[in-house]
């Protein structure tokens, strides 16, 4: 009889963690799910929501075989296109690919060969198929809400769980616990109890982390999260901007903007007086890679520091196209600045932050960025633990500040189980 296999420490502190270190490498594999659900007590983020694009639910055999008599539709054949010649942009983001792709190459190689790597995509998709598939329902347009005259008699409930509470039915028996009606847009909306909150907005229901907050507002108004005194301000800003991009626009998922927009963005006034580690998201256009370096950080008064790849697999492990496909890479860059404060000693600490890592994980909704909060905070310079904010936010994370026009996008239950 074969000695049963014991998982290893590395799997062990994976599966608490979400995090997954390669020995001697400086690549890494996250569960976004793992990581979010850090934030929660009593819900989860739902494995079959959050992965429902690169992983396909178990389907009973008699569905399979329905599904398989199906007729196939033809493919139309496509004349063969001639190489398209480079550009001279384009040749600079080809040479910048060629500069990053062995250690991308090397990250995936460790993934693939890790000893645990069966494990974990084995616990991956164990989670996807044991929980229920996302519920059917129109979700709220924010960005719809936010734009009418009624916007400012928009009120979201929040329905504060008391500790005394055994059952939820102490809660509608009794009337236990506490209930707030607050203006959902143009205001801080805060939980800040050790527990997340159920609240409700227009009969759709929205789970807030512990000890978090958001401020739903377009751009004109981010002025209203400035920090009175820079003691208050943040030491880790994490940016996701809606950068013009052709796929956002023909798939209608969400407006975006001109870059020139985004030199507005008060960076320097949100720091904290010791400064902040700020991580700015960026799609791979080699005009808007130019955009930040040249314009964008220098504005903002922060200095670059290193890149940190995403480079996004599939359920089984390979990339989720070629990764030399010009206009489909299958990675997205992190690039990460220091912004000095007031007192700003804290340089030399932020150092410790080596260029150039990499992050793997199978990608969530469209658009939606992995959760790395985490990694990042092991290289925040300043106060401990951390203030952290993250602008243009589609989620919420416990201990975080949340700036957008739908902070509350992936908020919404649906995306959600009872533990």
């Amino acid at each position: 009889m074969e000695e049963e296999l014991k998982p290893s420490d590395e799997l062990l502190r994976f599966s608490d963690s979400g995090i997954y270190r390669f020995p001697n490498s400086k690549a890494v594999f996250i569960d976004p799910v793992r990581l979010l659900n850090q934030s929660y007590a009593r819900f989860r983020v739902s494995p079959s929501a959050y992965y429902s694009r690169f992983f396909e639910p178990k389907r009973p055999a008699q569905e399979k075989s329905t599904l398989s008599s199906i007729p196939k539709k033809r493919k139309r054949k496509r004349n063969k296109q001639q190489p398209h010649s480079l550009n001279e942009k384009e040749q600079d983001a080809e040479q910048r690919h060629r500069v990053a792709r062995p250690l991308l190459l090397k990250a995936h190689e460790s993934l693939l060969g890790a000893a645990d790597f069966p494990a974990i995509m084995s616990k991956l998709r164990s989670d996807f198929c044991s929980l229920m598939e996302l519920t059917v329902g129109e979700e709220h347009s924010f960005l719809e809400h936010g734009r009418v005259w009624q916007a400012p008699l928009y009120d979201i409930t929040l329905n504060f769980k008391s500790n005394r509470l055994k059952n939820e039915s102490d809660y509608e028996e009794n009337g236990n616990g506490e209930q707030r009606v607050v203006p959902v847009f143009k205001n801080l909306v805060v939980n800040n109890t050790p527990d997340e909150v159920e609240a409700e907005f227009l009969n759709r229901r929205y789970i807030l982390p512990r000890e978090s907050c958001f401020y739903m507002s377009d751009l004109g108004q981010i002025h209203n999260i400035i920090p009175v005194e820079s003691d208050s301000g943040f030491n880790l800003i994490v940016i996701d901007p809606p950068w013009e991009n052709g796929s956002a626009r023909q798939k209608s998922v969400y407006p975006t903007l001109p870059n020139r927009y985004f030199l507005s963005l008060p960076i320097k006034q949100l720091t904290h007086r010791e400064g902040a580690l700020v991580a700015l998201w960026v799609t791979n256009r080699e005009k808007l890679q130019i955009f930040v370096e040249k314009e964008l950080f220098p504005a903002w008064g922060v200095s670059y520091f290193s890149t940190i790849y995403w480079l996004k697999v599939k359920g089984d492990g390979s990339l989720i196209s070629d990764l030399d496909l010009f206009h489909h890479r299958p990675y997205e860059c992190l690039l990460v600045g220091y912004c000095c404060g007031k007192d700003s000693d804290y340089i030399l600490e932020f150092k410790a932050l080596k260029d150039k890592h990499v992050v793997i994980s199978i990608p969530g909704g469209y658009s939606r960025k992995p959760p790395i909060g985490k990694l990042l905070l092991e290289h925040v310079p300043g106060i401990k633990p951390a203030r952290c904010i993250e602008l243009f936010a589609r989620e919420m994370v416990a201990g975080w500040v949340s700036w957008g026009n739908e902070p509350l996008h992936f908020q919404d239950s649906r995306y959600f189980q009872g533990k």
